[in-house]
């Protein structure tokens, strides 16, 4: 029998937004549980993510490290970025960051896998896309700023990039799944099998 996530949304019986950043909040909401008590939940409000691992006709795939600061690492990633706009279509975000950050373009696109960050204090959404036929993309590069300036890019084979993940020396979560969906894919179905681009997203809808 398969398992499968369900939608499901317990009673809240007040809500408050403590704090409000740039980009994401905090809110605070008092939950019915099951027994009937009732509990406060804190927890980041976020707009959602996409990342994009991008896959070259050699087998590699195009990372780059970039300086974290909550963890005071600098940590090898996939293109990744945030849906700016509520009910974005997650593919142009996709697109604009691999073009943004890398400055190349791809002419297959499909899903790779959409995760949860870290649903018990955070309702970040994020879609993660395999990029396929890579080139670089036309006219200027993007303009960067503050930790993207200092950004390195490499490609690299997907296996060595599993052995880094399996021996705890790549942490970035978009860039371990998705190396690891990859991984999986390759060895069961095939990539034909995945999603395509514009499959639903039901934790974040969009209009195509």
């Amino acid at each position: 029998m398969g398992i499968k996530d369900t939608p499901e949304e317990w009673q809240v019986t007040a809500t408050a937004t403590p704090f409000v950043g740039n980009k994401t909040s905090v809110r605070t909401d008092e939950v019915v549980m099951p027994d009937g008590s009732t509990v406060k939940r804190d927890y980041q409000v976020h707009p959602g993510s996409v990342a994009v691992l991008a896959l070259d006709e050699q087998g590699r795939v195009l990372v780059l490290k970039q300086y974290r600061h909550p963890v005071r690492q600098k940590l090898w990633e996939i293109p990744a970025g945030l849906l700016d706009v509520p009910g974005e279509n997650p593919l142009h975000a996709a697109q604009r960051e691999l073009f943004e950050e890398a400055h190349v373009k791809a002419e297959d696109w499909r899903v790779l896998t959409d995760i949860y960050t870290t649903p018990g204090g955070c309702d970040e959404a994020i879609r993660i896309f395999l990029a396929q036929g890579l080139s670089e993309a036309e006219g200027e590069r993007f303009a960067v700023s503050e930790e993207e300036a200092d950004m390195e890019f490499a490609r690299v084979p997907l296996a060595e990039l599993v052995r880094g993940a399996l021996a705890g020396e790549l942490h970035n979560n978009c860039l371990v799944v998705g190396v690891m969906a990859l991984s999986a894919a390759l060895a069961s179905d095939g990539l034909t099998a995945l999603r395509p681009a514009d499959a639903p997203w039901p934790a974040r809808p969009f209009e195509a």
